[in-house]
This record gives structure tokens, sequence and C-alpha cells, in this order.
């Protein structure tokens, strides 16, 4: 009996400590998928959280590039300025131009070709429109040169001319006006059609009336406008480098647009060779203003030798017209001009303007 009851003991007491180790077991395994389940649910709820903030991001992509929806009117974005670069002011050109050399070597010997004075002058625009780059031009000028059938001259005048005028820091525009048809040329009238048709292009103040055949041989000549009406052609080799009358205003010469304006402009009815220069020269003189010019060393020129132009015959009535310039010039001048423009053509070099002038 005794045997029994230790033996039971025995039994007993194992099974208790398999009980509680059991117990023990299942526990340790309801802690385990306890813990699991809590990263399993703490892993839902961000990714949850993910998938409701990415369309307010859309939403604020979407504001900022396209309208607003009704239903993103509770989204604001805040504004961001553009950036600003840091331009620098240019300052002004100095009134002379460091960039000038003096006197030229002006030759006429071998041709010249548009092509070769195109890729020499890169930086021109379209029209024959130039503006320095470093620093802002003091004038801005015109220059207009009355044209017909000289194709030739204006080569050499493009060829040359234009350095010039880029070293002397000047704003400026080539307006090449060509008389159509083979009336008698009337030089005075294209330069009033060139002032006019320049000033609807660009706000010039400063205006250059040029023979395409006059080439300065100094590109200390400026091309440019003074305080007084300025005679830029003073010493031409076919007058021996010597001014030929001191009221000579022909060949090349420069105005502001307020003198200009003051006497008029130009006569529209000096048809053929001659007398128009003279007209002006009277202009000139019966509103009190007078005739500047450079030296006659800085204002030498050279001329392209050519015959007189076909239809450019001296003009008869030129002497009777310059006596009369008081009485007639208030109302014969761009308060008269009339004129048909046929074509415009913008070349790299230059602005074409074909006009019919009408008949004397």
């Amino acid at each position: 009996m005794p045997g029994d009851s230790h033996l039971n003991f025995n039994v007993l007491h194992r099974t208790c400590k398999l009980v509680v180790l059991l117990c023990f077991l299942h526990i340790s395994v309801t802690l385990i998928f306890y813990v699991r389940s809590f990263d399993i649910r703490f892993a839902f709820v961000q990714n949850q959280q993910s998938h409701t903030l990415n369309p307010i991001k859309t939403n604020v992509i979407t504001q900022r590039i396209g309208a607003i929806t009704p239903d993103q009117e509770h989204i604001k974005t805040k504004h961001v300025p553009p950036v600003k670069e840091n331009v620098p002011k240019l300052g002004k050109c100095p009134e002379i131009s460091p960039l000038l050399v003096g006197p030229l070597r002006i030759e006429f010997s071998s041709p010249v070709s548009l092509e070769l004075t195109r890729s020499e002058n890169p930086n021109l625009e379209p029209g024959g429109r130039y503006r320095p780059k470093d620093c802002v031009a003091l004038q801005k000028v015109a220059l207009i040169i009355p044209f017909r059938s000289r194709d030739e001259h204006l080569k050499f005048w493009l060829y040359y001319l234009h350095p010039i005028l880029q070293r002397q820091q000047l704003d400026y525009g080539v307006y090449v006006i060509i008389q159509d048809g083979m009336e008698t040329f009337n030089r005075a009238k294209l330069l009033n059609i060139g002032y006019a048709e320049a000033l609807k292009e660009y706000d010039y103040n400063c205006f250059v009336f040029s023979d395409v055949d006059l080439i300065p041989m100094d590109d200390r000549n400026t091309y440019k406008c003074f305080s007084q009406p300025r005679h830029l052609s003073v010493s031409m080799d076919k007058f021996g480098f010597r001014l030929p009358y001191n009221q000579y205003f022909g060949g090349v010469s420069s105005m502001s647009r307020q003198q200009y304006m003051k006497i008029n402009g130009f006569p529209n009815n000096y048809w053929g060779w001659g007398g128009e220069d003279d007209d002006i020269f009277n202009r000139l003189s019966s509103k009190g203003m007078s005739i500047s010019r450079p030296s006659g060393a800085v204002g030498k020129c050279r001329m392209i030798r050519h015959d007189r132009d076909k239809d450019n015959d001296p003009n008869p009535q030129r002497f009777d017209r310059i006596a009369h310039t008081r009485e007639t010039m208030h109302k014969d001048g761009i308060n008269s001009l009339t004129y048909k423009v046929l074509k415009v053509e913008k070349d790299q070099l230059f602005t074409k303007i074909t006009v019919d002038v009408g008949k004397p």
C-alpha cells in the first residue's frame, strides 16, 4: 500500500509539471502571435495614411499648374516668386568712342560682294540694324540713301560704312530708298520718304542723308547729329579735298528730328540734278540755323567715279526755285509729301524700300 501511494504521487507530480509546461508554452505562443498581429496592424495604418496623403500632393501640383477645381478649394499653396536674374544695367556710351582708329584706306579697285560684308558683320540685325552691346548709344540714327541703279556703289558703301558706324557706337539702321520706274530722278523727295518710312519702324532722333557714292576716309567723322545741322562730306577728292563754296550742303549731311521739322523737311519739286542742296541751305538759314562741319582733315571722303545717271539731267528750273525758297518752304516739304510704297525688303545689311514718287 505505501508503495502504491508513492507511485501515484510521482505520477501526479509529473502530470502537474507537464501541465505547467504546456501552459507556459501556450502563453508563449499567444504572446508571439499577439506581437506579430500588432506589427501588422501598425503597418496597415501607415500604408493607409500614405495612400491618403498621395492624392493631396497630386492635387497641390495640379493646383499650381492648372485651374482650381471645386473639390480642391480647401487646399492652399504658397506662391513662390520667380527668381530675378541680376542683369547689370548698361551705362551710356562715351561722347567719343574709344574704338575709333582715325584715317582709313579706301579703295575701289577690287569689287566687294554683299556676302563678304554680311560675313564680316555678324552682329547686324535684319534691316541693317545695330546697337552696341556694352553701352547705350547716345543717339538713334537712321541713315537714308536715295537710290536707283547703283548696285556696285551700294556694295562699297555697305562694305566700308557698317564697320565705321559700329566703331562709332551708334544705334543705327540703314534705309535704301529706291525710285521705281524711269521718270526723272528726285533726290530730295526720296530723302523725305526715307525720313517718314524710318520713323514707322523706330523712334530715331537723328537722320543722316547720304549719297551712295561717298565714303568717309576717317572714322572720327561721326555720323551723328549736333546742336546745328551737320555737313559731313567736307573734303571730297572730287573737289581736290576742298569745300567748293561756303553754302555747300551736298553729299552727306545730318539733322536732328527737331532741326528737320523746323524747316519742313526737304523740297519735293526738284526733279533732275542740282538745286535741292542749296534750297535746303536756304531753309536752314531762314530759320536761324548755321552749318557745322568737321575739320578738313577729318571730313575727307572719296567719291566712286561714275558717269551721270540717265534720266537725271540738270534741272533747268533750279535757279528760279532756289530764289523763292523762303516763299515755298512752308507749303513744299514733309507736310505735302505724297508717294506710294511698292515693296519693303529686309536684308541683313539694309532695308530696301521701293517707292513710286509720281511724275514731274
